[in-house]
């Protein structure tokens, strides 16, 4: 293996292919799967988000779990231990921040990459988002958006022009029936 004298795992770092971490230890979870633990290696992940100062006064550390693809064909588990920072611009009316890179923006539980694949797998693959949520192990709502933040991608702004449009097996309203008195029968009086 190559690591180097900070506990950096390169092979590693590069199988998992999460830019902006680092691999410093990968374990059997006992599951058929792997717990990866990740630090951050991106520089601009100390920039404070509301004033963009870089921080230098360390608050503590938090360790997140973003799910993310799977990598080998086996489930993987990350463990980021990221750090929180003093932002140190009196001005700033955010006082500290939590690093948060472009492959997990700050509050997303998910990979970016775990989402393009849900996106994808509705939106190219013909699965649909229960499918995808099932296969990914991601909730409805969660493929949802990322099916409707990936058509957006790949979608014209401007759809084209649309030279007839049909109407098949359309209802608008409730169909209304009345029974007839002298045949007893139920018929249809208003199909709007």
């Amino acid at each position: 293996m190559n690591i180097d004298d900070t506990g950096i795992n390169e092979a590693a770092t590069r199988l998992l292919g999460l830019e902006g971490v680092s691999v410093t230890q990968v374990k059997d979870d006992g599951a058929g799967g792997s717990t990866v633990y990740v630090v951050t290696n991106e520089d601009s992940a100390r920039a404070c988000p509301a004033c963009g100062v870089f921080a230098t006064r360390l608050k503590d550390y938090r360790t997140t779990r973003p799910r993310h693809l799977p990598s080998g064909g086996r489930p993987v588990s990350i463990r980021w231990r990221k750090a929180r920072w003093h932002c140190t611009d009196p001005a700033c009316p955010r006082g500290s921040f939590t690093e948060a890179i472009r492959a997990v923006p700050a509050g997303m539980r998910t990979t970016t990459a775990l989402r393009q694949a849900a996106g994808a797998a509705v939106c190219d693959g013909g699965r649909t988002v229960v499918q995808a949520g099932r296969d990914l192990h991601l909730s409805w709502p969660i493929v949802q958006q990322c099916f409707e933040d990936y058509a957006a991608q790949v979608l014209p702004e401007t759809p084209p022009a649309t030279s007839a449009i049909g109407i098949d097996e359309t209802r608008r309203g409730k169909p209304v029936w009345k029974q007839n008195p002298a045949t007893e029968k139920w018929e249809l009086v208003a199909d709007a």
